[in-house]
């Protein structure tokens, strides 16, 4: 048991310090999207399956409440969280359509959705993002390694150097803190 803890603990640690050695540019890419976004009042949206959708929600809930600073909510929504629209969508249109039909009822130009798929394949994040993109919004995806079909349909394309779900995901919630705190410090100095 305690050579599985090391051997997790440092798989973790490995990813992260490859991730901090090639992604430190997108990450600051990705926080100067959102605050200019916020600056100009416009509105974040996320959206995952299944720990992902927990991850949009974390971010989202960090956002929307605070992280360390006490401070005014900034307008983010995580598309996983209303069950009646997702349920209903799912059985009129097909999961896929999930995401895609409520970006297009939200989504502003000039706003910014955020995709987190670890595989980077999933049919409901590719196609909410493209109608994000219509939209004039910016996207922007979380993915694994290669970043799967996803990253050609988004503005920005976070790559975690991992093809294991667990490590992908520690690391899409490593940098929704990070960039958590740098929005706050930058927006309530």
């Amino acid at each position: 048991m305690k050579k599985e803890i090391e051997s997790s603990l440092n798989e973790s640690i490995n990813i992260k310090t490859e991730l901090l050695s090639n992604s430190v540019e997108t990450v600051a890419q990705i926080a100067n999207i959102l605050i200019e976004a916020f600056q100009a009042g416009h509105s974040l949206f996320l959206m995952g399956n299944g720990g992902s959708a927990a991850d949009a929600q974390h971010i989202s809930g960090e956002l929307v409440g605070r992280f360390k600073k006490n401070r005014k909510p900034l307008p983010a929504l995580a598309l996983t969280t209303d069950t009646s629209v997702l349920t209903a969508i799912a059985n009129d249109f097909g999961y896929d359509h999930c995401f895609e039909r409520q970006v297009d009822a939200f989504v502003k130009d000039g706003d910014i959705v955020i995709g987190l798929s670890t595989s980077g394949n999933s049919s409901s994040i590719i196609n909410a993002a493209l109608v994000a993109k219509g939209k004039g919004a910016r996207t922007i995806a979380f993915t694994g390694k290669d970043g799967g079909r996803l990253k050609d349909h988004v503005d920005v394309c976070l790559e975690i150097p991992s093809t294991d779900t667990a490590r992908i995901q520690e690391c899409h919630i490593t940098i929704g803190h990070i960039l958590c705190s740098i929005i706050e410090k930058e927006l309530f100095k």
